[in-house]
C-alpha cells in the first residue's frame, strides 16, 4: 500500500496494514457496538453506488449535518470522495436561514441529516433550495432514511464506475467545502484539497510521538469541523480505535468507559474540567484539602524540562502520586497528552495538566489552513509554555508589519468557494492572511497574542487587546465567559457571565439568597473584587473600569458562542446592547 495521497485511501491502508475489528464504535443505550475496517469500507463502497444510482456526479456536492459524531457520518464521507464529489458538513447550530444560505450557496444536491429534530428544520426551507431529498440516519418511518438510502448501492453495476471514479480522483482535487461557523459576519466557504488535508494529517502526526496502532480514542467535538475532522484522518490512518462519545454533557462518563489514550479539547471544555476538579478539592477538609491546593499551586509553577530544579520535581513526584493521579483516573487512567486548538489555551491549564503528566499540546491554525499551523512537541526542546509551538514541515510563518501572522505552504485553502475577491484579499503572494495577531521568538515559537478583528482603540487611542484580556479574568472561579467592549468609548468594559453553580455554592457557604444573579447587590461587590485583583496585571487604560452581569447563560443555542465553543462577539453585542448602553451611558453621567 502506498502512502495515502487522497483522503480516502486512509481507510483502505488501515485495511491493508492493520485491519481493525473495532476500528469505530459508538454507544446504543447501555452498549458500545462496532464496527470493522472491512465493514466500513463495504458500506462505503455501498454509499458510493448509492450516490451515483442517484445521479450524483464528479464536483457535485452532499450536505451532511449530525447533532453527535456517528460512524455513518465517516461512512459517507469515504463514499462521497471515493466518486470525486464534495462533502458539505454543516453544524446542527445553524440557524435555518443559514442552512438556506449555505444549501444554496454550496449547490448541495442532496443532505443527510442526523435526527428528526434536524430533518425538520431543514425540512422548513427544502422547498427555497435545490435539494432533491434528504436523508436521515435514524430510521422515522419515511421513504428517506439511511436504510432505504443504502439499498440504492445494493445494485452491484455501478461498482467499476466506482473504482474508475476512484482512481480518477487527484490529490490537487477539491475534497470538502467547510463553512466557517462564523464569529462575525455571513458563513465562508472554505475549500480544502484533499492534498491540503492529507498533508497536514502527516505533518501534525510526526509532532504527537505517536507509534504504536494499540490506542483508543475519544471523538466528541463537531467532526464537521476540520480540527476533529483531520485528527479522525489521522486516526484511521494509524489504526486506533476511535469510540464516538454520546454528548459533551456524557464526555464524562464516556472518558471512564472507554479509557482514551489521547483526545483532542478546545480551551473552553478543559476549563470546565479544570474548574470541576478544583469544585471538588474546595469540598474537601482539613489536611486533604491544604494537600490539594499545595499539589494545585506547585503544578501552576510547572516549566518543562526540569528547569525548576531537583526539589521541585521532588515535591512534583510526590503531588502525583498522591493528588494528581485521581485527576487521571477521572479521565480514564490512560491519557498521555491533550492536543488543544480552536482558541488560545490560558497558560496555567497547560502547566498544570502537564505537571499532573497528562501533557497539553497546543496547536494553532484555521479552516483555511487545513487547520494546523503549528504544534508543540516535548522533544527536542519543542515545548515552550505560551506558545503555541513551531510551523509543522513544509510550512513558512511570518509576521508582517502590523503584527498579523501570514502563512504559506501545502496546507494553504484553494480559496473561498464563490468568492475569488475575498480570497485574492486574503491569500497575497501565496502568505494566508490569517487575521491574528503574533509573535515569532528568536527559536521560531510562535505567540498568539489577539485577533486582529477583534482589537480596538478607546477614545483616547489606546490599542485593547481583548483576548489577552479575557484569558486572564477567566482564572476567576466567578467568570464562566467575560467579553471586553469599549471599541471608540473612553475605557474597556465587560460583559460577564458568572458560573453559576460555583456562585450559588459560594452564596450558600455565605448563607445568603440569590434571586437576581445579575443585579445581587452582595455578588456584583464580589465580582468587582474578582476585576480589580486580575486588573493588577494590566496597565491602567488596559484595565476593566464597568462591566455588567447577563441575565442568561451563553450557549450555542442562543447564539452566543460558535460550534467550539468561541464567542460571537457581533451577537453578543447584538444581544446585550442595552448592558453596553448602560454601562457608557453611567460613565457620561458620572
Amino acid at each position: 500500500m502506498t502512502t495515502p495521497t487522497r483522503l480516502f485511501d486512509f481507510p483502505y491502508h488501515q485495511l491493508t496494514q492493520y485491519p481493525q475489528e473495532n476500528c469505530m464504535l459508538v454507544k446504543r443505550g447501555s452498549h458500545w457496538t462496532n464496527i470493522s475496517t472491512k465493514t466500513y469500507l463495504d458500506q462505503a463502497n455501498q454509499v458510493s453506488r448509492a450516490l451515483l444510482n442517484l445521479g450524483v456526479q464528479p464536483n457535485d456536492k452532499i450536505a451532511v449535518i449530525t447533532t453527535n459524531n456517528d460512524p455513518k457520518w465517516h461512512v459517507l464521507d469515504i463514499g462521497i470522495l471515493q466518486i470525486g464529489a464534495q462533502n458539505v458538513p454543516l453544524y446542527p447550530t445553524f440557524s435555518q436561514n443559514d442552512y438556506e444560505y449555505i444549501l444554496n450557496h454550496s449547490d448541495a444536491m442532496y443532505c443527510f441529516v442526523s435526527d428528526a429534530v434536524l430533518f425538520d428544520k431543514v425540512a422548513q426551507i427544502r422547498n427555497k433550495t435545490k435539494l432533491k431529498s434528504v436523508f436521515t440516519f435514524e430510521e422515522l418511518g419515511s421513504l428517506e432514511s439511511w436504510t432505504s438510502f443504502l439499498a440504492l448501492g445494493d445494485n452491484l453495476e455501478f461498482e467499476p464506475q466506482v473504482e474508475d471514479l476512484r482512481k480518477a480522483v487527484r490529490p490537487q482535487d477539491l475534497a470538502t467545502i467547510i463553512y466557517t461557523s462564523g464569529t462575525t459576519g455571513t458563513p465562508k466557504g472554505v475549500m480544502l484539497s484533499h492534498q491540503n488535508i492529507v498533508h497536514n494529517v502527516f505533518a501534525t502526526g510526526k509532532k504527537l510521538n505517536l507509534h504504536s496502532n494499540q490506542k483508543r480514542v475519544v471523538s466528541y467535538l463537531p467532526v464537521c469541523h476540520i480540527f476533529e475532522r483531520a485528527a479522525s484522518y489521522y486516526c484511521q490512518y494509524m489504526g486506533f480505535e476511535i469510540h464516538f462519545a454520546e454528548s459533551i454533557d456524557k464526555l464524562g462518563d464516556n472518558l471512564k468507559e472507554i479509557k482514551p489514550h489521547f483526545m483532542a479539547v478546545v480551551p473552553r471544555l478543559l476549563e470546565k474540567v479544570f474548574d470541576k476538579i478544583v469544585d471538588k478539592g474546595s469540598d474537601l477538609s482539613g489536611f486533604k484539602k491544604g494537600l490539594f491546593f499545595w499539589a494545585l499551586k506547585l503544578g501552576e509553577r510547572y516549566q518543562p524540562y526540569q528547569a525548576n530544579g531537583f526539589w521541585y520535581e521532588f515535591q512534583l513526584s510526590i503531588a502525583n502520586k498522591i493528588i494528581f493521579t485521581k485527576w487521571r483516573e477521572a479521565l480514564g487512567g490512560q491519557l498521555e497528552f491533550m492536543l488543544a486548538g480552536s482558541a488560545p489555551m490560558q497558560d496555567r491549564l497547560v502547566k498544570v495538566f502537564t505537571a499532573a503528566q497528562i501533557p497539553v499540546f497546543e496547536g494553532y491554525g484555521m479552516t483555511e489552513t487545513s487547520p494546523a499551523v503549528s504544534v508543540t512537541d516535548m522533544r527536542n526542546n519543542g515545548f515552550k509554555i505560551g506558545t503555541v509551538g513551531k510551523a509543522i514541515d513544509d510550512v513558512e510563518i511570518k509576521i508582517a508589519e502590523d503584527g498579523e501572522i501570514l502563512v504559506k505552504g501545502p496546507n494553504v485553502m484553494l480559496g473561498y468557494y464563490k468568492e475569488e475577491e475575498l480570497t485574492q484579499q486574503s491569500i497575497i503572494d501565496g502568505y494566508m492572511h490569517t487575521g491574528d495577531i503574533g509573535e515569532l521568538d528568536t527559536e521560531g515559537f510562535l505567540k498568539i497574542t489577539d485577533r486582529k478583528k477583534e482589537m480596538f482603540k478607546t477614545s483616547g487611542g489606546k490599542y485593547i487587546a481583548p483576548a489577552y484580556l479575557e484569558a486572564e479574568f477567566k482564572k476567576s472561579r466567578f467568570i464562566e465567559q467575560i467579553m471586553v467592549v469599549g471599541e471608540g468609548q473612553k475605557m474597556p468594559a465587560a460583559l460577564i457571565q458568572l458560573s453559576t453553580d460555583f456562585v450559588l455554592e459560594w452564596a450558600k457557604r455565605h448563607e445568603f439568597h440569590i434571586s437576581d444573579m445579575a443585579n445581587d447587590k452582595r455578588l456584583v461587590e464580589r465580582i468587582q473584587h474578582e476585576i480589580s485583583y486580575y486588573n493588577q496585571k494590566f496597565g491602567q487604560w488596559e484595565q476593566i473600569k464597568k462591566f455588567e452581569i447577563t441575565p442568561d447563560l451563553w450557549t450555542t443555542e442562543g447564539g452566543h458562542l460558535t460550534p467550539t465553543l468561541k464567542m460571537r462577539r457581533k451577537e453578543i453585542m447584538k444581544i446585550y446592547n442595552h448592558l453596553i448602553v448602560k454601562i457608557y451611558s453611567a460613565e457620561k453621567g458620572s
